[in-house]
């Protein structure tokens, strides 16, 4: 009979193995941007960001507000708890592998039934001790990759939720970076936008003495009135908007708006126009958004390997060195030994389809992921080449604005020497220097505009991001095995 049973176990094997699915096709994933035909303009040669991008700004106030930021975001907190969470994973599963080996000791006392099996009148007691101490060691064998798959696929999944707790911070970081531009281009336009107040002032208050002398009708009134209303109402505006910017400081760097350090109105840094010259090929190295993509492809893969694994039969051998004795004097005499070796074999043969539905979810959790990862390489792209189309033509527009703003400081320069020599009153002169302030206060909204853009460039960069060099040399491979499979 026990020959039979062995002659019958290859057999079964086959019928077990005979619905194993085959292995996938390889999957490449894009191993550079597609960039070609995009215009980036034509400026090339910039380094990418550091880790620290925000200090090329080099304001020292910014780089306090941003490390606050750093210290007590909300958001780093989640993003550091779910990387937390995903290494203690790591630690389970790696746990889980290997041999096993555990001490069990236990004493009882317990009374026999006079109505049971062996009746105490037979046994001549009622009572008895039982004690128990025993060393177990156990070790599956993995053939097939299957618990090495496991805990890679989790140390692959740490490692997605380490980069997502990068691109949290970046998105934070160029937050409190964009908003705090936002204020000082507040400031730099309230000082444009109180001259023009001061001015159209002026203008009425001249307004109302030719109309005193009868100089002119009281029409001329109404308008000195209206262009000052406009210009105490851009001060209101702007005031408000900076109140507003520094309660988002507040909220972004998680704390009071008090305990932020002093603001100072500071001129706008320069930028730079150009764009790293291998930005095409180190793109997706260098963004941990699709560096966390690239970790969930890896992880599916794994996850799939394993799922794959799990239609091959599972070996393991259990040892047990024990005692046993009814009397706890004797429990450590030889006689008491109760020793056990044993090994085990898992043959699927019949599951009503678990491991089948098991590999499909897998196999769809791994397409998933390809998906996203595609779909992150594409906002990687689109999200490039927006900000560096648009940034070039703001600085086109400003170009343009600071030749307006010439013109306007020569016709003001022009009408005041036509006050001085007596020529003109100081309405033209007062009308060319609104004109100014005009000029001015838009090429100020542009490069605001444009370090607002130059901000999410950097973003767009990866901020400093660097990715596993091994990502970026190779394409994930999901019908890679983790051992040799048959």
């Amino acid at each position: 009979m026990t020959h039979r049973l062995l002659m019958m176990l290859p057999v079964a094997w086959l019928a077990a193995c005979a619905h194993v699915p085959d292995k996938l096709a390889p999957v490449t994933l894009n191993a550079a941007a597609p960039l070609g035909g995009v215009d980036l303009g034509s400026g090339t040669g910039a380094a990418w960001p550091d880790a620290q991008w925000w200090k090329r700004y080099s304001d020292p106030v910014l780089n306090d507000i941003v490390d606050l930021g750093l210290a007590s975001a909300p958001s780093l907190g989640i993003a550091r708890a779910r990387f937390d969470s995903a290494r203690a994973s790591v630690r389970e599963a790696g746990a889980n592998v290997g041999a096993q080996v555990n001490l069990e000791a236990s004493y009882s006392r317990q009374r026999l039934s006079e109505n049971g099996l062996f009746p105490p009148q037979f046994l001549g007691f009622n009572w008895y001790n039982q004690a128990d101490l025993g060393l177990q060691a156990s070790y599956t064998f993995d053939w097939w990759g299957k618990q090495r798959a496991a805990i890679e696929s989790v140390v692959d999944e740490a490692r997605a939720k380490e980069a997502e707790g990068v691109a949290a911070q970046l998105i934070l970081v160029s937050s409190i970076v964009d908003t705090y531009f936002g204020w000082q281009v507040d400031q730099s336009r309230l000082q444009l936008a109180r001259q023009r107040v001061a001015n159209a002032e002026r203008l009425e208050a001249i307004a109302v003495a030719r109309i005193k002398a009868e100089l002119e009708s009281p029409d001329s009134l109404s308008s000195a009135h209206a262009l000052a209303g406009a210009a105490h109402e851009q001060v209101a505006v702007l005031e408000g908007s900076a109140r507003l910017r520094i309660v988002a400081l507040a909220a972004l760097a998680g704390r009071p708006a008090a305990q932020l350090p002093l603001l100072a109105p500071r001129p706008l840094p320069p930028m730079a126009a150009e764009l790293p010259d291998d930005v095409g090929t180190d793109l997706l190295a260098r963004r941990p958004d699709i560096a966390a993509s690239r970790w969930r492809v890896e992880s599916a893969q794994k996850t799939l390997d394993a799922a794959r694994a799990d239609f091959y039969p599972d070996v393991s051998l259990k040892a047990l060195a024990g005692l046993q004795s009814l009397t706890l004097g004797k429990l450590l005499e030889a006689g008491s030994g109760v020793p056990s070796v044993g090994a085990a074999l898992h043959l699927p043969l019949f599951d009503a389809g678990r491991l089948s539905a098991r590999y499909g979810f897998s196999r769809a959790q791994l397409q998933s992921a390809i998906a996203d990862y595609d779909d992150a390489v594409n906002g990687a792209v689109r999200d490039v080449a927006t900000q560096a189309s648009t940034r070039q033509q703001l600085l086109a527009q400003q170009k343009e604005r600071g030749l307006a703003l010439a013109s306007a400081q020569t016709l003001r320069r022009a009408t005041q020497a036509r006050v001085r020599a007596g020529v003109t009153d100081l309405r033209p002169q007062l009308d060319a220097e609104q004109d100014e302030l005009a000029q001015a206060d838009v090429l100020l909204q542009l490069q605001g505009a444009a370090l607002s853009v130059d901000i999410a460039l950097q973003r767009a960069l990866g901020g400093g991001y660097g990715a596993d060099a091994r990502l970026a040399a190779q394409p994930a491979n999901p019908s890679t095995p983790t051992q040799n499979t048959p």
